[in-house]
């Protein structure tokens, strides 16, 4: 409903700007603070507040780094399912880079990806059957859909929620996120879903961007350098996820 977004949006606002006022550096938008509908990742603060001296952090970059090293070596060709973001976008497009065959189920994903690359790409099709067995998986996976996955499939979201598993003979990764260093004590975990000690990368980003020291927001339609943001990242302790352990391919 548009009225909560506009509620939601004064929350938010209100908080960058006595966060600004203090003094404070970064501000992460975290989850549920940031999307294209709500606030256009957060971009529309920086629109409204030109001259804010605090960095607004959605933490894109990092949950793109994120996807593209979880993506097992030598893995040819990915289906990529679920509504199409910022993060979905960037994803697809690293990998055609890279040559990776990155196949969409609908015809109207596909022509949104196809018009975002701004040039022709080879590895961008639309599936005409369903033998990936690496599956990236953002917001809007039907059961139906996840139905369909060859026996084996490993999920990896790109979803800052988990999506639901109605399959026992394959693979879910968890949501983007990192271990954290031990030098970050009292921690217990950052989401209900992750294990201990593991924060998402959303929070994650603002942490780096902070002891980074970057004079740039990360917000809107723009995102930092992705290697960048996860070299410093690694650099700074924090270290990628294995998969659950109670999960096993078969």
């Amino acid at each position: 409903m548009q009225w909560q977004n506009v509620a939601i949006n004064k929350m938010i606002e209100e908080a960058i700007l006595e966060a600004d006022k203090k003094g404070t550096k970064v501000v992460s938008l975290g989850l549920m603070n940031q999307g294209e509908e709500l606030n256009i990742y957060g971009g529309l603060y920086v629109s409204r507040h030109p001259k804010l001296k605090v960095k607004i952090v959605d933490g894109s970059s990092l949950v793109v780094a994120l996807v593209l090293n979880t993506i097992p070596k030598g893995t040819t060709q990915v289906l990529l399912r679920g509504k199409l973001n910022k993060v979905a976008y960037a994803i697809a497009f690293k990998l055609c880079q890279q040559g990776i065959k990155v196949a969409t189920m609908h015809e109207d994903d596909y022509v949104k990806l196809k018009k975002s690359f701004n040039s022709s790409e080879a590895n961008l099709v639309v599936a005409l059957n369903f033998t990936q067995t690496v599956w990236l998986v953002g917001e809007g996976l039907t059961e139906e859909e996840e139905m369909k996955a060859p026996k084996g499939t490993l999920f990896i979201p790109y979803s800052q929620f988990p999506p639901k598993k109605y399959r026992k003979d394959c693979s879910y990764h968890y949501t983007p996120s990192m271990v954290a260093p031990n030098s970050v004590e009292n921690l217990h975990s950052c989401e209900d879903w992750l294990p201990r000690r593991v924060m998402s990368a959303w929070r994650i980003a603002g942490i780096v961007h902070s002891l980074e020291a970057w004079n740039e927001h990360e917000c809107g339609y723009t995102m930092h350098n992705i290697d960048m943001v996860w070299n410093a990242t690694l650099q700074h302790g924090f270290q990628p996820l294995n998969l659950p352990n109670h999960t096993v391919i078969t």
